[in-house]
């Protein structure tokens, strides 16, 4: 029955049935339990045979962006089901080549450590995108996916990395949850779970990926949707861990204007509970005020990235530095282009802005 348990407990048991102490199984069981438990021993140390296999090596600087890269979807459309994803795919192998190199070579010019997608076809566009950057740029990023379940416009999202990762997954709501009325389900996110290595120290990031519902007519539903992407990360913000909550969350209330019972600021940020051990920090805020619009079109701030405390004030093994909208990057020739939606691919490529939203980057420096 003990076959697949880790070493220690295997080795505790054993003590057991010989008779031996009770202590030295209890000592056993408790120097497994630290092991798990320890800030300082990442997913690829074996304390049992004294084996350590270092994290990855942790960067001076980690750069998190977020970046909807608007109907990422290649030309071949035997793969869609919906009418909608079919229309707004790539029309032709030329335009999705454009459209790949173009990304990739915007990609370049900041460099994330780790960049949060949405608006994304499947791994396939991703792999596409990490090819360019690599043949072309020179820069090695690997893919995070795993599908998601928004049949409607076969969206989804995903996570492009330098390193640093060691899990990915994605959460249900439990029974409880979804006969009580108060979430509603996140079709389109992802969990990564990264570590990093300084000298002795392992120093952990939880991130959730999300695409929440569009329109100011949803703001109920996606108050609900900020309710359930909170609770599933609530207790890790508690426990002082480095969590980052990021992607377009589609909300209405720009900085300044997030309040209770609002469009779901105030619930994700965790400000409806009565623990502020809870609370994220809506890095956006520290943007200056007239650099904080996020959309091409729209004056909208629905790309956001909110952040634990520890990765603020420096506690959590990274100090956040600052957070920039980048859109230069993202607008191409003369101006914004006010008649995107119309002209995505009909609009002379010099001329062309890649998405109808901006990439937003948090940068954080590593603390001694």
């Amino acid at each position: 029955m003990f076959a697949n348990r880790p070493r220690f407990y295997r080795l505790a048991s054993d003590l057991q049935a010989r008779g031996m102490k009770r202590s030295l199984a209890i000592s056993a069981l408790a120097i497994w339990a630290w092991a798990i438990g320890s800030p300082n021993v990442g997913f690829g140390q074996d304390v049992s045979s004294g084996k350590s296999w270092p994290s990855d090596r942790a960067p001076q600087v980690l750069k998190i962006a977020t970046w909807n890269l608007e109907w990422f979807f290649d030309d071949f459309q035997g793969n869609n089901r919906s009418d909608v994803a079919k229309e707004q795919s790539a029309p032709n192998r030329a335009e999705w080549d454009w459209r790949v190199g173009n990304f990739a070579a915007a990609i370049a010019k900041f460099e994330p450590t780790i960049l949060a997608v949405q608006e994304i076809e499947d791994r396939g566009v991703m792999q596409n995108l990490t090819k360019v950057l690599k043949e072309q740029f020179n820069l090695s990023y690997r893919v995070a996916f795993i599908d998601g379940f928004d049949t409607g416009t076969e969206q989804d999202v995903a996570v492009i990395f330098r390193s640093g990762l060691v899990e990915l997954s994605r959460r249900e709501q439990n029974n409880s949850m979804f006969e009580s009325k108060e979430f509603y389900n996140l079709s389109k996110h992802l969990i990564t779970r990264f570590e990093w290595q300084q000298a002795d120290r392992v120093i952990p990031l939880t991130l959730l990926n999300l695409h929440l519902r569009a329109t100011a007519d949803a703001a109920d539903l996606r108050q609900k949707q900020t309710k359930l992407a909170h609770e599933w990360m609530r207790k890790a913000i508690e426990r002082g861990e480095n969590v980052i909550i990021l992607g377009d969350l589609n909300v209405e209330e720009s900085v300044g204007q997030i309040k209770a019972g609002g469009d779901g600021m105030h619930t994700i940020l965790g400000l409806d509970t009565p623990n502020p051990n809870d609370d994220l920090v809506d890095l956006l805020e520290k943007a200056p005020a007239d650099k904080r619009r996020t959309h091409l079109i729209l004056d909208k701030q629905f790309d956001r990235i909110l952040a634990s405390s520890g990765l603020v004030d420096g506690k959590g093994g990274y100090r956040f530095r600052d957070i920039e909208v980048l859109s230069q990057w993202n607008i191409r020739g003369t101006g914004a282009d006010e008649d995107h939606w119309d002209t995505r691919y009909t609009k002379d490529y010099a001329e062309r802005d890649l998405s109808d939203h901006h990439p937003v980057m948090a940068t954080f420096e590593l603390t001694p």
